[in-house]
């Protein structure tokens, strides 16, 4: 049987294990992918500390890009050796959702969860099944995964730019631009400087706004926030954040942007927007928590609550979206790449992302 090294996580707020599991091959309309790169990210890490739930065993890692390796029947848009970036969204093209455009809430592939399409698992350990994130499992050499994960990769764009498109660039830059409050000129405030949070300011530049806020609690962190676009800078473990955006905006902003999911930041963000401002909700919170927003603020003065999940539209017109802008030259994905790793490293780069390191850190694995 195939056999590939992978990390994995058996139990939260334990490390994670690098074995080497057996994997099936793929079955109709999946393919292997020989993994090139995995992003670093917190998304990962709520299931490693136990803020959310997953099956375990499982293999982590749902952003990155790889090079086809081989395909199963039925797969006819893709070949080996093809290079692409994973989608951890793959879209069943039949639920409503789908149907509609909006693959990222396709219901089928949020019921199966960690599953394949078929219903079953291709990864094994002395005969016990191992999960897939996201019917991913980019912390592994090898994945097989639905053909509809998959976005074929133009061969300017560097597998380390990648990896980012595949979840974090998607994610914050997508929250801001495909919004129906979303317009050049505005003023916006991004809380939260990690990966999403940087791609969402990248966002901000390319709609061209105008005040473009960046709140964290680490000044290195805000620091790092001007190379990609922010004007002004909060540290608000220093200062009110509310009072130093009414005194750059005068009466708030027109968009607010919640990166790092809690309750608490998103009424940080609610309080900060105008009348008739928009709230987005961009970063996921620990299960059980809550936004305990000023309703009388909320009617009265017509402000909006939003959450945005995955770019808020297909991750594949995303993808397309993006890349655009980075080989238009209108962002820089890779200067959010500051740490590289090897797979046996893995547990140390969670460690540094805990520690609230600057930018993106990856995984390079040898192919």
């Amino acid at each position: 049987m195939f056999k590939t090294k992978a990390a994995v996580l058996y139990e939260a707020k334990k490390p994670l294990q690098i074995e080497t599991l057996n994997q099936e091959e793929p079955r109709h309309g999946e393919v292997r992918v020989r993994t090139s790169v995995a992003g670093i990210c917190a998304s990962d890490h709520h299931y490693m500390i136990g803020d959310n739930k997953m099956p375990m065993p499982v293999v982590l890692g749902h952003e990155g890009s790889g090079y086809v390796d081989s395909v199963g029947p039925g797969v006819q848009n893709f070949k080996p050796r093809d290079r692409v970036i994973t989608a951890f969204i793959s879209g069943c093209a039949n639920c409503s959702y789908c149907l509609s455009g909006f693959v990222n809430l396709c219901t089928t592939s949020t019921a199966l969860n960690t599953k394949q399409y078929d219903g079953t698992l291709r990864l094994k350990k002395n005969g016990n099944s191992i999960h897939q994130m996201q019917k991913l499992g980019l912390f592994s050499e090898y994945l097989i995964c639905p053909q509809q994960s998959l976005y074929l990769l133009p061969d300017e764009v560097p597998m380390d730019v990648a990896a980012l498109i595949g979840c974090c660039v998607t994610t914050g830059v997508g929250a801001v631009l495909n919004q129906q409050a979303s317009k050049p000129g505005i003023d916006i405030v991004v809380f939260g400087l990690g990966g999403v949070g940087l791609s969402a300011i990248m966002g901000a530049k390319i709609l061209n706004c105008n005040n473009i806020i960046a709140v964290d609690i680490k000044d290195h962190k805000l620091e790092f926030a001007m190379k990609f676009g922010a004007t002004h800078t909060i540290n608000s473990s220093k200062s009110d954040p509310i009072k130093e955006i009414m005194s750059i905006t005068g009466n708030g902003v027109d968009m607010a942007f919640d990166t790092f999911g809690r309750g608490s930041v998103t009424n940080q963000a609610i309080e900060a927007t105008k009348r008739k401002g928009t709230t987005v909700i961009v970063g996921l919170a620990p299960i059980g928590d809550t936004v305990n927003a000023d309703m009388i603020g909320l009617c009265r003065d017509q402000k909006t609550l939003i959450g945005s999940f995955y770019g808020s539209i297909s991750p594949h017109e995303s993808f397309k979206q993006i890349i655009k802008h980075y080989l238009k030259g209108e962002i820089d994905i890779r200067a959010l790449v500051e740490r590289t790793y090897k797979l046996d490293q893995i547990n140390e780069a969670f460690n540094d992302l805990e520690n609230g390191l600057d930018g993106r850190g990856i995984i390079i694995y040898p192919n």
